[in-house]
């Protein structure tokens, strides 16, 4: 029997005190426990020596289009000294370093005005937190862009499933002292968010599984309060609720990554792997414009890099830079050159594949200032 972690020892004794958990907080527990949650405890665990990998880590291309999308905004809202972005789950900040690079080269009056600040977890930075976010408002004022990439996935879920025409929710509990799943009655409110979407599941094939994230409908309606007037940015994997929860996906969609291996196995290793399940766009979507946001567009990540301009400033990496690997491609200077640029026109292909990360979707959400 595989020795059990701190923090399974911890669940199991706090379910045989308390009884099942919600499928919710177990995962809350495994991915954001204080002292032994996947996101707060420990090195961060993103990038190629950890159990998954971002946009970000693919070079600087991702980084360099979100830079000129900030400068349109900034130039959209009035050029506002200082123009605040807040990035929240922000991991190792490649990001705000990667745009900082790009305004200083581009777009020297922008980089002045940049004021650009990196939330994160790991440095008790809690993005769900009403209060620790407020209290910043106060103290740097609010933010002008608010920037979340990868982050809804990682939302605790409800993780329901449909057995003779009745919605189920999971479980946590215990069979000879390990953990395992227990169906119970959903309560209304999970019910209530499948049938806001019109969505025939009580008509599905027994075993149907699905998450649901309550907790991203707190979150974006916070992102509202906060937005006096600016822009919501969120990249992530996820579509809308009639393609997302679909009778064909019978699985669902939460899947777990450790050293860059997928499984489907979440009560394995509580807090040594991450979590995660595709997000419900249509949920945003909705839940920001019931809170005074307005949808500016939404789309693919590959459609959003190309108008960003990716394959144009990969074009001219490759005229300024890379002309050795066409006119001296026999020499060992010329292989050299041709080798950087396959990485660089690699790279560029790993963020816009349609099948991959080019398939993510891009949600850009606008408040305007309230008329006076």
């Amino acid at each position: 029997m595989a020795t059990s972690s701190l923090l399974e020892q911890r669940l199991i004794a706090r379910i045989e005190r308390e009884g099942p958990l919600p499928f919710a907080e177990y995962m809350r527990m495994a991915l954001y426990d204080p002292e032994s949650g996947y996101y707060t405890a420990g090195a961060s665990r993103i990038g190629w020596s950890g159990d998954y990998f971002t946009s970000g880590d693919l070079g600087h291309f991702f980084a360099h289009c979100l830079g000129r999308q900030l400068f349109q905004m900034w130039e959209e809202l009035g050029h506002p000294q200082p123009f605040r972005v807040w990035e929240q789950g922000a991991g190792r900040g490649e990001l705000e370093a990667g745009v900082h690079d790009w305004a200083e080269q581009e777009q020297p009056a922008f980089a002045a005005a940049l004021s650009y600040r990196s939330l994160d977890l790991h440095r008790g930075e809690d993005v769900l937190s009403a209060a620790a976010l407020r209290q910043l408002c106060e103290k740097d004022g609010a933010p002008h862009v608010i920037l979340a990439n990868e982050l809804v996935d990682a939302f605790p879920v409800h993780l329901v499933e449909v057995h003779q025409g009745q919605l189920y929710e999971i479980y946590v509990g215990l069979d000879k002292g390990r953990l395992r799943e227990i169906a119970v009655p959903s309560a209304p409110e999970v019910v209530t968010y499948l049938d806001h979407y019109c969505l025939r599941w009580r008509g599905f094939p027994d075993g149907w599984r699905a998450e649901i994230n309550l907790e991203a409908l707190r979150w974006i309606e916070l992102q509202a309060l906060l937005l006096r007037q600016g822009f919501l940015l969120v990249i992530d994997y996820g579509d809308r609720a009639s393609r997302l929860y679909n009778r064909a996906r019978l699985r669902g969609t939460l899947l777990c990554y450790h050293k860059h291996r997928i499984n489907e196995q979440p009560l394995a290793r509580p807090g040594e792997q991450d979590i995660t399940a595709h997000v419900n766009f249509s949920a945003l979507i909705d839940e920001g414009r019931r809170h005074g946001l307005r949808l500016r567009l939404f789309t693919t990540q590959r459609a959003w890099l190309e108008r960003m301009g990716i394959f144009e400033e990969l074009e001219q990496l490759r005229r300024t830079h890379f002309g050795a690997a066409d006119q001296e491609r026999a020499t060992d200077q010329g292989q050299i050159a041709l080798l950087r640029w396959y990485n660089l026109r690699q790279q560029v292909l790993a963020l816009t594949d349609p099948a991959g990360l080019g398939n993510f979707k891009v949600l850009i959400m606008r408040r305007r200032a309230a008329s006076r």
